[in-house]
């Protein structure tokens, strides 16, 4: 059994009174290292200041409870020195990565010769989800980046249904289905590129969304779990925050490819918990690197202790470093 070192850990999310607990990824984390004795601490994305060489956080210690409504209380804030005054700093604020959340990896960057960052905040910046993800295109659905509405066109035609997304979005958000007719597809390419000045991705449709959107975890590099996510009534989109639901799953003999291809990647980088998305058992999509959710789910379904998985993931990573 793993020996239990209790930390203190900066958790850089969310504003607490938002979050959902039943559901998300990050209060289950925290509810795993504090029964574990971890010292918690919760500060915004907003919090953080550099000064004179040292990265600060006004922070509050944070005690978290598994009760709806009444699910954390705060102590006094203090000032912290993220390199000096804790072990290790979450990053685990959502979306949308923008230059804000780009801001804060480049300051979280300068504590890590002091402080273990999860994930390495240099390594969520390089690894933006809809473009690390072209790094393993031979496991994805023909993909396409682009601001040419001619090009949409021509793929279109080419692939008879198609999908738009943003290439920062999250949560589902602005994902277009555009059947073989291309209806309104020109007023849709001039609403994103009024909307975001950077280019958007068209994916060639999959119909096996229709059963389900696999969400599978890897700490480490290794996998962890797998829950199939199913779009609502009408919607192509399966993503819990937009009315999809779960379902146990199990992994197929390429999801299990597409795994062990990037699982010494991400290792490598410092990413210990992602979460990838893969249609129809073969297509992979996206990797998310950011701030992954489906835990609670995965650990509903099986059984298991993902957040506890984290943690001693965590562990191994200080050893290693407090031997190097």
């Amino acid at each position: 059994m793993t020996e239990l070192n209790p930390l203190t850990v900066a958790v850089q999310m969310d504003p607490m009174e938002g979050i959902k607990i039943a559901g998300d990824s990050t209060f289950h984390i925290m509810l795993a290292g504090q029964a574990r004795g971890h010292r918690l601490y919760h500060y915004l994305a907003t919090d953080l200041t550099y000064r004179d060489g040292r990265v600060l956080a006004k922070a509050r210690p944070v005690k978290v409870q598994k009760v709806d409504g009444d699910h954390f209380a705060f102590g006094e804030p203090e000032m912290l020195d993220l390199g000096r005054d804790v072990d290790v700093v979450l990053m685990r604020q959502d979306p949308p990565f923008d230059l804000s959340y780009i801001t804060a990896t480049h300051l979280l960057e300068r504590v890590q010769a002091e402080t273990l960052v999860v994930n390495d905040p240099a390594s969520v910046r390089n690894a933006p989800e809809k473009l690390f993800v072209l790094d393993y295109a031979r496991f994805m659905p023909p993909t396409m980046i682009t601001r040419d509405l001619a090009q949409v066109r021509s793929f279109l035609a080419q692939h008879g249904e198609i999908v738009v997304k943003p290439l920062y979005g999250n949560a589902g958000n602005a994902v277009f289905h555009v059947d073989a007719k291309g209806s309104n597809l020109s007023a849709l390419v001039e609403i994103f590129n009024a909307s975001w000045v950077e280019p958007f991705m068209v994916q060639a449709f999959i119909p096996g969304v229709a059963q389900g959107d696999k969400r599978i975890v890897l700490i480490d590099g290794e996998v962890a779990g797998a829950i199939n996510r199913i779009p609502g009534a009408g919607e192509i989109r399966s993503n819990l925050a937009v009315g999809g639901s779960a379902a146990k799953t199990v992994l197929t003999d390429k999801e299990r490819e597409i795994c062990a291809a990037m699982g010494p990647e991400l290792k490598a980088r410092g990413l210990l918990f992602v979460g990838i998305d893969v249609i129809g058992g073969e297509w992979l999509t996206e990797i998310n690197v950011t701030s992954p959710t489906g835990i609670v789910a995965i650990d509903a379904f099986d059984g298991t202790d993902t957040g506890g998985l984290i943690w001693d993931a965590i562990d191994a990573r200080l050893a290693a470093r407090a031997a190097a």
